[in-house]
C-alpha cells in the first residue's frame, strides 16, 4: 500500500481529479457514486470495490495508479505496481491484442467493453470482462495517458 503521504501529494490529488473527469466526460457519469466529501478522492479511488489502473505517456507506458483491488489482483505492492509497463500486465501473446485495445481508445477517447486475459506477478491468469478503458484528458485537452476500470474478472 502506499503511504498515506504519497497519496496525498499533489500529482495523487490531480490525478484523482484527472480520472474522475475524464471518466465522467466520457461516460455521463461519475466514477464515484456516492463519495463522501470527507474522504479525498484518491482514498476513496484508492479503496473502491472495483479494479482500477492508470499509465503515463511514456513510450513504454508505465502504471501509474492501481487501487488496492488492482494491486490485489495483480500480486503486486504498490512500489512493485507502479514501475511496471503497462504491457506486462498481459501475457506476451496478449500483447498484441491489448495494443489493438489502446489504438481503439485512442481514436475513440473510450470503449466500455472490453474483455481479456491478465496475469499476476505470480504466473495467475484472469479474464478481465466489461472493461471501460478510456484517455485521460485535462480540461484543456491534453492527453496524460489512459485508465481502466472493471469490476467482474474470472480466475482461469
Amino acid at each position: 500500500m502506499p503511504e498515506p503521504s504519497e497519496l496525498k501529494s499533489n500529482f495523487y490529488s490531480a490525478h484523482a481529479d484527472l480520472l474522475c473527469i475524464s471518466y465522467e466526460r466520457c461516460m455521463g457519469q461519475p466514477l464515484l457514486a456516492n463519495e463522501s466529501t470527507l474522504i479525498a478522492p484518491i482514498e476513496s479511488l484508492f479503496t473502491a470495490p472495483f479494479a482500477l489502473v492508470s499509465h503515463g505517456i511514456e513510450a513504454d507506458p508505465i502504471f501509474n495508479f492501481g487501487n488496492q483491488t488492482a494491486l490485489d489482483l495483480f500480486e503486486l505492492t504498490w512500489e512493485q505496481f507502479t514501475v511496471l509497463p503497462s504491457r506486462k500486465s498481459a501475457e506476451p501473446v496478449n500483447r498484441e491484442e491489448r495494443q489493438r485495445l489502446l489504438e481503439r481508445v485512442t481514436r475513440q477517447g473510450y470503449i466500455d467493453d472490453y474483455s481479456g486475459v491478465r496475469i499476476s506477478s505470480t504466473g495467475k491468469r484472469f479474464l478481465i470482462e466489461k472493461a471501460i478503458v478510456w484517455n485521460l484528458l485535462d480540461e484543456q485537452g491534453h492527453y496524460h495517458g489512459q485508465a481502466a476500470a472493471f469490476d467482474q474478472w474470472t480466475f482461469l
